[in-house]
């Protein structure tokens, strides 16, 4: 039971994660998380007055389930299978936190997300709340137009070997790695 209570090997989450793509691949199903918020306005009516949202949302019924199964597996494994084990980071990055961003980190730190970022006063504050509106926004039009979101095409697309998917995976990589290392010191 001690193996529940720690991370996964990659040789079991690996596997599973193959097994789910070749379970959608055969059934004909793509993964992806993003279009979920499309079903979700279908199911409310939306198709009438938008074009896009007018289709049969009950064949995403699975993906619904899906995220679902999701949200409800990180509430279970938060809840009941974590210990109370800290994540260790390399020294490097610590200093990086604190010197260069203002982080705090210490050994009693809860969490895997620095409270800087993820905490209810963020949300409070004009600069927190300009930051989860502004990225907000953003993430929804690089999804639309990257025609899907990072786990769509990182594992959906990157496994039928599509050519967009590369491209778009790529570019997420850019994206993150600008934001980490340019914009994310300006703004802390």
């Amino acid at each position: 039971m001690e193996w529940i209570m720690s991370s996964w090997p990659w040789f079991v989450s690996g596997p599973l994660i193959v097994l789910v793509m070749f379970l959608l691949l055969f059934f004909g199903g793509n993964f992806g998380v993003s279009a979920n918020l499309r079903t979700l306005c279908s199911m409310c009516g939306a198709g009438g007055s938008c074009e896009f949202f007018d289709f049969n949302w009950k064949n995403q019924i699975w993906n619904l389930v899906f995220v679902l199964g999701g949200v409800l597996g990180g509430v279970i494994s938060h809840n009941y299978l974590t210990t109370d084990e800290h994540v260790d980071l390399n020294p490097t990055t610590v200093v990086a936190l604190e010197e260069q961003l203002g982080f705090e980190y210490n050994d009693s730190s809860s969490g895997l997300v620095p409270a800087e970022i993820f905490s209810a006063e963020v949300v409070q504050s004009p600069k927190g709340l300009a930051i989860l509106i502004i990225g907000g926004l953003l993430i929804g039009f690089g999804t639309r137009y990257a025609g899907g979101c990072t786990s769509g095409h990182a594992i959906s697309g990157l496994s039928n070997l599509q050519l967009p998917s590369l491209i778009a995976v790529v570019g997420f990589f850019i994206g993150g790695l600008l934001m980490t290392h340019l914009l994310l010191p300006l703004i802390f």
